[in-house]
């Protein structure tokens, strides 16, 4: 498929990946429409940082994803969506799993529904990779089995198979893209890597972190983007799970210590009670396959850890951007 000239909605365009995602598209001559949390600030989260002249060609629809109707508003006259809109912080799932079926599960119900009526072209559906689990083998592909370690991982498996059996039941154009873990800047304060650098740069000399151990797949944000993009140029792609990985892991105490020594090398990383996961809820090992997609698509990943985290600390190191950040607070 063309992207060129197409009507494309973004779901969570006002989050991390969704506002990196509409700037990608409209690099690549989209129409976008971003939908954005309804508050009663107006505030359109990260595309409020956006400069005039992207600003001019972004139609923002201020809405709830929990609202069919809205939804249904959102999806009306629209070529492909891309559904990113969720909550997502795990330790938050503990407390309110009920806000995560909500959103999670019948959110992209909505979406699927109001994509179905309005004859959509292509729906994307953002999966995660916390979905499989421990690692049972690794690397981890698209037939490794599913595991609900937390309520929102449980979500989100439930999510996935709604929108599977929407592709299986009614033909709807469905992918399901599954990013392993993404970072970059205006990434939220409840993911491991702000939380390392804004202690850093706050200039802590302990930096607090809970198990040191799990390993995950980083993929700089701009690599996953180009992975949703690709994924919807590929027709091979329809009715198919895709990760989007990088096939490299790194341990969260490597992470932090490759951090550490780009910011301030007299520092040292400790491991905070609070902020262990409960044992069989904590996700130990991620590393991704990426064959799939590689086939399916033209995409390769771009950055190396390194260049990217060097890219991400040098955001956050703005001033501006900082100041978005509580340094201080453990963000669930």
């Amino acid at each position: 498929m063309e992207l060129k000239g197409k009507k494309v909605l973004v779901t969570g365009a006002d989050g991390f990946i969704g506002s990196h995602l509409v700037q990608c598209l409209l690099k690549e001559g989209c129409e976008v429409k971003a939908f954005v949390f309804y508050n009663s600030f107006n505030s359109w989260g990260w595309i409020d940082t956006f400069p005039s002249d992207q600003l001019q060609h972004i139609e923002i629809f201020c809405g709830d994803i929990r609202d069919p109707n809205g939804v249904r508003n959102a999806v009306r006259d629209v070529n492909i969506v891309y559904h990113l809109a969720a909550l997502i912080a795990i330790p938050f799932s503990y407390h309110s799993p009920d806000s995560y079926i909500d959103t999670n599960i019948k959110g992209t119900m909505n979406v699927l529904q109001a994509g179905r009526d309005s004859n959509i072209e292509r729906i994307i559906v953002t999966s995660t990779s916390e979905v499989y689990g421990t690692a049972r083998y690794a690397p981890i592909d698209e037939n490794h089995p599913v595991q609900g370690q937390s309520p929102y991982s449980a979500t989100k498996i439930a999510a996935d198979k709604i929108a599977e059996s929407f592709f299986r039941s009614f033909d709807l154009p469905v992918t399901v893209a599954r990013p392993f873990n993404t970072y970059g800047p205006r990434q939220s304060a409840r993911a491991i890597l702000p939380t390392i650098i804004i202690q850093l740069l706050s200039g802590e000399k302990r930096i607090k972190l809970g198990s040191l151990d799990p390993t995950r797949d980083l993929n700089y944000v701009k690599d996953t983007c180009n992975g949703f993009v690709e994924i919807v140029k590929s027709d091979s792609t329809i009715g198919e799970e895709i990760n989007i990985c990088s096939g490299k892991e790194v341990s969260m105490g490597r992470l932090a210590q490759m951090l550490v020594d780009k910011i301030n090398p007299e520092a040292e990383v400790v491991s905070d009670s609070r902020r262990i996961r409960p044992v069989k809820s904590e996700v130990e090992r991620l590393i991704g396959n990426n064959q799939k997609i590689m086939k399916l698509t033209d995409w390769s990943p771009h950055y190396s850890l390194d260049s990217g985290l060097d890219k991400t600390v040098a955001w956050f190191k703005q001033d501006e951007n900082l100041r978005k950040y509580k340094p201080d607070l453990y963000n669930v």
